[in-house]
């Protein structure tokens, strides 16, 4: 699934019209960044933005799919085809990245760990003689 020069090149300038990005290679397509966060893909040459439930239906309502890396639509990625005529707008673009960013934070905080249990009360021992 390479990515051409040329569509990175647009998707650097398009995605860095709205706020800074870099990306680099990865899984032999291309990860997208913002904020330290990824929450963009790109594989043969199709933008992907990282989703949850907040902002999959907006992706859906416009007839977008989800990253498919193996072919099988029981094991989609957290991550939908952004819609070209958003790619091209940067007025539009802005509240889609917005979002997707959230999403990579969001997926990105640790998980709240269980409180630890508390030891039970050690029976005192006998003094020493």
């Amino acid at each position: 699934m390479a990515v051409s020069v040329s569509f990175r090149t647009y998707l650097l300038e398009q995605l860095g019209q709205v706020r800074p990005v870099t990306c680099r290679p990865m899984f032999g397509g291309l990860c997208f960044f913002a904020e330290g966060r990824a929450f963009a893909l790109v594989a043969g040459d199709t933008l992907y933005f990282k989703v949850d439930d907040s902002n999959r239906p907006d992706f859906v309502a416009v007839g977008m799919g989800p990253f498919l890396p193996f072919g099988e639509p029981e094991k989609p990625m957290q991550y939908y085809q952004l819609p070209e005529e958003v790619l091209e707008d940067p007025d539009q673009l802005g509240p889609w990245m917005a979002k997707a960013i959230a999403v990579a934070a969001k997926a990105a905080k640790p998980k709240a760990k269980a409180k630890p249990k508390a030891k039970a009360a050690a029976k005192p021992k006998a003094p020493r003689k």
